[in-house]
C-alpha cells in the first residue's frame, strides 16, 4: 500500500463535534496545566481551543495538533470502554452515547 505524500489536516465538524471538541480539549488543558513537563502539550491544546473557538466548522491543524488531538481521544476511547464494559445498565446507557460520539471523532480525524 502506498503511503500518502501529502495530508490534508483540514476538517469540517458540525455544530455538536465542535461543541465536544472544545470542552475535551479545555479539559485537557486543565488537567495538564499543573504538570510543568507538559508545556508543549498545553501550548498545543490552546491553539487547538482557539481555532475551534474561531470556526469550529471549518478547521485546518498543524500535523502536531492532530496527532496529539487523535491520541488524548483514543485514549479517552479506551476509558470509557473501560467504563461501559464494567457498568451497570444505566450507567452504560450514558457511557454509551459518549463512547459512540468519540469513536465518530477518532473516525473523521483518522480519514
Amino acid at each position: 500500500m502506498k503511503k500518502k505524500l501529502f495530508q490534508n489536516y483540514n476538517f469540517e465538524f458540525d455544530k455538536n463535534e465542535g461543541k465536544i471538541l472544545v470542552s475535551f480539549a479545555k479539559q485537557a488543558v486543565k488537567q495538564m496545566e499543573t504538570n510543568d513537563n507538559l508545556i508543549k502539550e498545553v501550548r498545543i491544546f490552546n491553539s487547538i481551543v482557539s481555532k475551534l473557538a474561531s470556526s469550529p466548522l471549518k478547521v485546518k491543524f498543524t500535523k502536531e495538533e492532530k496527532t496529539k488531538l487523535l491520541f488524548q481521544l483514543n485514549e479517552n476511547v479506551k476509558h470509557l470502554q473501560n467504563k461501559v464494559d464494567k457498568s451497570w445498565f444505566i450507567t452504560r446507557w450514558f457511557y454509551k452515547n459518549m463512547l459512540n460520539q468519540y469513536q465518530s471523532l477518532v473516525f473523521k480525524l483518522n480519514n
